[in-house]
């Protein structure tokens, strides 16, 4: 089966004064396959680079060495195929809900009506329906990353880059989010890398778990199938005894990278 997405042997490297050697290198001779309609989470520690690896995924960055295809062709320049959620909220704050949400169509240019029409849709299929007519700022956080999956989510990506997106959540809106977002993917499974510091929301999301080392040369150190039954909900697939194996299990693998990170972040 032709990947999704492929990223092969990226290294990503960047100038740095600070380096006596005038660069540092975030990424070393990374691989990262993505089946179709696979979800696939990266953990590691702070600043190990899995951003840089969604940039270069995205199209937004170009590696200094290594290829990324998609869907079997040669990315050259932006991924077309790809919808990108990041962390902070990217909602502009003089559009309300609906008109957010129907911004990539009307660029496209979808007249209005039909914008329109389809932005209501998805605002139903987020828990929206009836706050169209709100603005950013009458949101709540949860709200604001509902509107923000719709405004993805409505140009009909095959790829779904997702870079810690509900980090600023709090816990219960967490929940309910991740859940949210299982919904929406099991009704059309798109092929998924979900970027994310909190390891058990990688397990209770993912097909599969791919470990990354320390930086600087950030690279993969282990990659760990979730065989936990769909569909889930998140809080309480989080109790069984499989779930804490697993999570003990990635844990170890990734414990001493997580202490590296922290001692660099230290000096």
């Amino acid at each position: 089966m032709t990947p999704a997405l492929a990223l092969e042997r990226i290294t990503c490297t960047f100038a740095a004064r600070e380096d006596r050697s005038g660069h540092y290198t975030a990424v070393k001779d990374t691989t990262l396959v993505v089946a179709p309609g696979e979800f696939v989470s990266v953990v590691g520690p702070t600043g190990c680079g899995k951003s840089t690896l969604l940039n270069v995924a995205a199209g937004l960055l170009e590696p200094s060495a290594g290829s990324v295809t998609v869907n079997g062709e040669s990315l050259a320049g932006i991924n077309r195929h790809a919808g990108y959620l990041f962390q902070a909220d990217a909602l502009m704050p003089w559009r309300n809900a609906l008109d957010n949400v129907v911004a990539g169509l009307e660029f496209r240019g979808l007249p209005r009506p039909q914008a329109l029409a389809k932005g209501n849709e998805w605002l139903k299929r987020v828990g929206l329906s009836g706050f169209g007519d709100r603005y950013p700022h009458q949101l709540s956080g949860g709200m604001r990353k509902r509107v923000a999956l719709a405004q993805t989510l409505i140009l009909g990506p095959k790829i779904l880059l997702m870079d810690e997106p509900f980090s600023a959540l709090d816990i219960q809106t967490r929940q309910l989010m991740e859940n949210e977002l299982l919904e929406l993917w099991s009704a059309d499974r798109k092929s998924v890398v979900f970027i994310t510091h909190d390891l058990e929301e990688a397990i209770a999301l993912s097909d599969r778990v791919i470990v990354l080392s320390a930086g600087p040369e950030t690279h993969p150190i282990g990659e760990f199938e979730i065989d936990l039954p769909r569909p889930r909900d998140v809080s309480e697939i989080r109790l069984t005894p499989h779930f804490i194996e697993l999570h003990g299990e990635i844990w170890h693998r990734m414990k001493n990278e997580v202490l590296k990170g922290y001692a660099q972040q230290q000096k």
